[in-house]
């Protein structure tokens, strides 16, 4: 029986030799759910979600919906014991991918490509970004500091500024790519932390509640 753990890296140069130029980024939050990785080329962003031999569809349907407002395309890969009917609990613009084990290792087959996912929008995929990546859009297209604005205040006003044609759409998703795979996680944090201290930003400190002492 084909579990999660022994998908995954074969599954990734499975991938490489599919796509070419390729990142792959692991265990990403989306919504109520955890994409199991997700796979960045020049110019789309794809969620991937791993059904083995060992999963059930009981949170498929939840996780279609959180998969479909954050990527441009997705697919599902699945262990044989789903291959026959794996396609009757996703939509069709989903890609299949399924996997068996074989004497040399464990083959992979593209049962259904997937086709570009309608339902996502840049406010979405822009949420991906840090706070300095979200910084180098606004100056390569002379857009406002807004230091002193929160994340989601940034992320919103460039979402406007392409669907009002300031900022050309295929210019946008080539800027997201490419941060994506530039991103170096060694750093990225003392670049959030030189972000902070340059503009006066400060993490906010949740409080915690004391509990009152019975008497």
């Amino acid at each position: 029986m084909l579990k999660d753990k022994d998908i995954r890296e074969p599954l990734f140069f499975f991938l490489e030799e599919m796509y070419g130029k390729v990142r792959i980024l692991e265990e990403k939050n989306i919504g109520r759910s955890r994409a199991d990785a997700v796979m960045v080329t020049d110019d789309a962003i794809f969620g991937i979600e791993i059904k083995s031999d060992a999963d059930t569809y009981a949170r498929l349907a939840r996780q279609v919906e959180d998969y479909d407002s954050y990527y441009d395309m997705n697919y599902v890969v699945v262990g044989s014991t789903h291959a026959l009917h794996i396609r009757e609990h996703v939509p069709e613009h989903w890609g299949v991918i399924t996997v068996e084990t074989e004497e040399e290792g464990l083959d992979f087959y593209v049962l259904r490509k997937p086709q570009v996912n309608t339902a996502v929008t840049f406010r979405k995929k822009l949420e991906f970004l840090w706070r300095p990546e979200l910084v180098k859009i606004q100056r390569s297209h002379e857009m406002p500091a807004y230091k002193e604005k929160s994340k989601s205040f940034v992320v919103d006003k460039i979402a406007v500024w392409e669907e009002e044609g300031k900022i050309a759409s295929k210019d946008l998703q080539s800027e997201i790519c490419e941060l994506l795979f530039e991103r170096d996680y060694n750093t990225i944090f003392d670049e959030i932390n030189e972000y902070r201290q340059a503009n006066g930003v400060h993490k906010r400190r949740r409080l915690k509640k004391r509990k009152k002492r019975s008497r």
